[in-house]
């Protein structure tokens, strides 16, 4: 796909300084960027790179004045990088527009769907399943009985979506996601023989929530794990059974949350944590990455390490501790001096 300066501007409400019709097709960081490029300038570390870049088309702030010449087509706007960020918004809508059913697929009888949907090959749709609108779901994917999809939701390759689980609108499911798999529910006999409990609930993921690749979201033991609007997930993260996740939370790789545990809006966790089950954290909690969290939280908690303190606690507590073999060389020495 080409757009030209011209268009570009269209889509930004940028201004052209430069060719409006030079067209790109791909783009690059400003350091790399060669002819048929686009790129853009945002940090001012980087604006000596604008004088030697041979990308075709460069989107900057308003405010910038070139101090050298230039052999790049600039593109005006209020924000470089919004503007970008949109871009590729944009981009992506284009890119990823697949319209058609491809064959071969399977699409049990009582299976519906809306407008404009678009159906990968070796997709699987099971009995009852509804897709809304505009609904995206790439080769290779599966969704269960009994699921409900809402409108322009995207489903990529691989996902398994087991059945009875609820997606709202907006929603993107990335490749490999597992969604709606059993909770880990055991319970030891007489004998010591751990013995499957049911996993009878489901899962809903409301408007506008992204799940990372590889990202695994299991069913509720009864009632629903449950992801609020806005919920953003990074890739390789583990929600148990009856976790609930407050609106627009966001959670980086590799953090696995147990059962029964319930987060807050708003609250950001870095990556690989760790939280037990059946506690409570509040709103607007922030978790640094590797924290271990093993007790209810209270809103606008800051957290980092395991068991996790006070986030100014701890780096307190850090500075003694890089230091404890100097301490404990010194009491040594005081206590042979008694």
């Amino acid at each position: 796909m080409k757009f030209t300066a011209g268009q570009i501007a269209g889509i930004l409400e940028g201004e052209v300084h430069g060719n409006p019709e030079i067209a790109v097709y791909k783009l690059a960081k400003i350091e790399e960027g060669e002819e048929g490029s686009l790129t853009f300038l945002a940090n001012p570390k980087y604006t000596s790179f604008i004088y030697k870049t041979k990308a075709s088309i460069t989107i900057v702030n308003k405010s910038f004045i070139p101090e050298h010449e230039l052999f790049t087509t600039l593109i005006k706007v209020e924000d470089a990088y919004k503007s970008f960020s949109k871009l590729l918004e944009y981009y992506n809508q284009v890119k990823n527009n697949k319209l058609g059913i491809e064959e071969p697929i399977f699409k049990s009888d009582t299976a519906t769907y809306g407008a404009d949907v678009y159906l990968g090959a070796f997709a699987y749709l099971g009995n009852n399943v509804t897709l809304g609108d505009n609904v995206k779901v790439y080769p290779n994917v599966y969704i269960g009985d009994n699921v409900k999809v809402g409108n322009n939701v995207t489903i990529f390759a691989g996902a398994k979506i087991y059945s009875e689980t609820i997606i709202g609108d907006n929603c993107v499911v990335h490749s490999g996601v597992v969604i709606g798999a059993d909770g880990f529910g055991f319970t030891p006999n007489e004998d010591g023989e751990f013995i499957k409990v049911p996993q009878t609930g489901n899962v809903i993921l409301e408007d506008n929530v992204d799940v990372g690749a590889g990202t695994t979201i299991d069913r509720a033991t009864l009632g629903s794990t449950i992801l609020r609007k806005g919920v953003k997930l990074d890739n390789q993260i583990q929600i148990a059974h009856n976790v609930e996740i407050g609106e627009h939370t966001v959670i980086a790789a590799q953090t696995g949350i147990a059962g029964s545990t319930k987060i807050g809006k708003h609250c950001m966790i870095g990556g690989q944590v760790g939280i037990v089950g059946h506690i409570t954290i509040g709103d607007f909690v922030k978790i640094q990455a590797q924290s271990g969290i093993g007790r209810n939280v209270k809103d606008r908690e800051v957290l980092q390490g395991s068991p996790a303190l006070n986030y100014g606690d701890y780096n307190k507590s850090y500075v003694h501790f890089k230091n404890l073999s100097k301490i404990i060389n010194r009491i040594d020495t005081l206590e042979k001096k008694d």
